[in-house]
């Protein structure tokens, strides 16, 4: 992250820390461009003073064009700037990134199948699931979801080795890891996304889920629960009107060796 540094903002309303704040989490610090800049949305009237739409993150900024190039928040076009990464500035990488491919010519037209459902159904499927207005939208939305997650398990249990689509990473892992993360925390309680949590109704999908959090320091040094927990509880009034964070689950994530105790009286019956 040297060539493209990055700065974390608080969960309320991206805010930049103030440089006398210690909160969690690396890089979570003032904006290290822009000085007396408390909100991402001053960035945004920086570039553009008339821009009114929506303040949204990942936002990737051009320091010397001073402009916001991708500054959208659902999964698509985030799509847009994990796929920038890919090839934008290998001429200023070491020679060992250079050959990372998250997105090999032979699994292309695998990995656009699964992207398509994966976001529909699960990335934005807890959404549309989360901010339901009526039990028949909810239910609408809830049904393929799990029916999606029931898919991504199968698909786990018989291909996993240890990654989506065998020995090495690719977008799919990416793309879906960063639902899944948030899943158990969040999305159960808060998203009343309740049928099932992934640790103990998922096994294949919970054995993928750590190792990615657990062995690939990628996904692991970049994944802060107080973050993830707080933005949701704090900011969504409508779901949560006293801004209650709940304590569990605990922990937020299990070791790898460590498993619920009816997934483990689940695999002990499935073994016998």
């Amino acid at each position: 992250m040297d060539k493209t540094p990055q700065s974390i903002t608080n969960w309320a309303g991206w805010r930049f820390a103030r440089p006398d704040e210690k909160l969690p989490g690396g890089n979570v610090t003032p904006d290290p461009i822009h000085k007396n800049v408390n909100h991402l949305r001053d960035i945004y009237y920086r570039v553009d003073p008339d821009y009114s739409g929506r303040f949204t993150v990942p936002t990737l900024y051009d320091v010397k064009q001073g402009r916001i190039v991708s500054n959208e928040s659902d999964c698509e076009k985030s799509s847009d700037i994990i796929r920038m990464f890919y090839t934008e500035f290998d001429d200023i990488l070491p020679e060992k990134y250079k050959t990372v491919d998250l997105f090999p010519q032979h699994l292309r037209m695998d990995i656009e199948g699964v992207n398509d459902w994966t976001y529909n159904d699960i990335n934005n499927g807890v959404y549309k699931t989360g901010f339901a207005q009526t039990q028949d939208a909810y239910e609408k939305a809830i049904q393929p979801l799990f029916a999606s997650l029931d898919l991504t398990e199968a698909h786990l249990a018989e291909h996993a080795a240890p990654y989506y689509f065998g020995e090495h990473i690719t977008e799919a892992d990416v793309r879906l890891f960063t639902t899944i993360i948030r899943f158990d925390p969040v999305y159960v309680q808060h998203f009343k996304c309740n049928i099932r949590d992934v640790r103990s109704g998922y096994p294949a999908l919970h054995k993928w889920l750590r190792h990615l959090y657990w062995d690939v320091p990628a996904f692991g040094a970049t994944t802060e629960f107080e973050h993830i927990k707080k933005h949701y509880t704090k900011s969504h009034k409508q779901i949560n009107p006293a801004s209650i964070t709940p304590i569990g689950p605990v922990p937020d994530i299990l070791p790898k060796d460590q498993e619920v105790p009816a997934a483990t009286a689940a695999l002990r019956s499935t073994n016998q």
